[in-house]
């Protein structure tokens, strides 16, 4: 048998490892266990390429994305003359868009506005009238609540705003109904809101309102005063938008079917507050205010027992207690009446037949034109 070398080498040493040479097909890519993989580059078990590591020209390491199973080429970068590292590749910086011209921070404004606000407050550099009037209180504290249920909750439509003087002053006379003086608010919003000069309307209220602590010191706040003669007489000589509902208490209480039918007007107080003004007088017919609390009766023993004109029945109140008082949706239509000239009857102030000639003739005014509006309005909550 021929003599066979030992497996181990002398004197403990190890055995160098044997470089075997993969098998190659015949595309030149390298056999694996589940398939073949590119000659160069590392390869997965699945036989997926993986990216290339290669040294940068600054020492580190790079990695060459593969292609198409292929290692890519990396691009190199050429060394500077002086051996210094070569600059990065320039960074585009995002585009700045310009602010629009005249764009300001609502919230900055805000925020200014009320800090401002308080600061007048504080310091009482704000203006009150005579009757008590504070209009930039009002402006910041009720009207922007109101003008979200003139606009989004009612959905206001007013037409004749063309008929109000530009100017001076006028008695805005209009009818009365809603359980609630809801139609008094929507009506102050509306002189407001829909004229150019933004203008104030100025309310006479019953005596309840103002013996009342709380109401009555917010009322004149507001812009609100006693409806007597010579309060109104005093508005309408300085120029002031002047409101009157003759109806009173008839009006706003009145039982639901009755609604838009106008009650008596009294004594005709304010046809005397405008004669003696020579003020011009504009009816104002609003649709609405009937629908937000339907008056189904009337608590007469506790109207008694409080003191109040009317305790009503309405299909929430007292039924679902604090929600009663959520008025519903109605549709409003707000419409000013073309002015009726006083001046002719100037020294008639204290003639009742005359008095009661323009009354009635405001009354009949209103009457026809709430018709006309409700025909245009079929739904009441549409």
């Amino acid at each position: 048998m021929a003599d066979r070398r030992s497996a181990h080498p002398p004197n403990g040493a190890a055995t160098p490892a044997v470089r075997r040479r993969p098998a190659r097909s015949a595309n030149g890519q390298v056999a694996t266990a589940n398939g073949t993989a590119p000659a160069t580059g590392g390869a997965t078990a699945n036989g997926a390429a993986t990216g290339k590591r290669r040294a940068g020209s600054d020492g580190r390491a790079g990695t060459v994305p593969a292609t198409n199973g292929h290692a890519a080429p990396e691009a190199r970068r050429e060394p500077s003359p002086n051996g210094a590292r070569p600059p990065a590749d320039p960074v585009t910086p995002a585009p700045v868009v310009p602010a629009p011209d005249g764009a300001v921070d609502v919230w900055d404004e805000r925020v200014a506005g009320a800090l401002a606000f308080l600061r007048r407050r504080l310091t009482g550099e704000y203006e009150v009238d005579e009757f008590g009037f504070d209009p930039e209180l009002a402006g910041v504290t009720v009207h922007p609540v109101l003008r979200l249920l003139y606009e989004r909750y009612f959905r206001v439509e007013v037409t004749g705003v063309e008929h109000l003087p530009v100017d001076g002053s006028a008695l805005l006379v209009a009818n009365h109904s809603g359980t609630l003086p809801m139609d008094a608010l929507m009506l102050t919003m509306a002189v407001h809101d829909e004229t150019p000069t933004r203008r104030h309307l100025r309310l006479l209220g019953a005596d309840l309102v103002f013996r009342m602590p709380v109401l009555s010191e917010l009322a004149r706040k507001f812009g609100s005063t006693l409806a007597c003669n010579p309060d109104a007489e005093r508005l309408l000589r300085n120029g002031e938008y002047v409101g009157v509902f003759p109806e009173g208490f008839k009006g706003i209480g009145k039982p639901y079917r009755e609604r838009y039918k106008l009650q008596r007007f009294g004594r005709g107080g304010f046809v005397s507050a405008a004669l003696r003004t020579g003020t011009p007088i504009v009816p104002v017919s609003i649709v609405g205010a009937e629908e937000i609390y339907p008056i189904l009766g009337n608590i007469k023993p506790l109207a008694r027992v409080t003191g109040l004109p009317y305790v009503p029945v309405t299909p929430l109140f007292p039924w679902f207690g604090a929600l009663g008082a959520l008025p519903l949706p109605s549709k409003w239509l707000i419409e000013f009446g073309s002015p009726i000239d006083t001046t002719e009857f100037g020294g008639d102030a204290d003639d009742p037949i005359v008095v009661f000639n323009l009354a009635d003739q405001v009354r009949e005014t209103i009457q026809e034109t709430l018709h006309t509006l409700l025909e245009r309005r079929p739904d009441p909550f549409g």
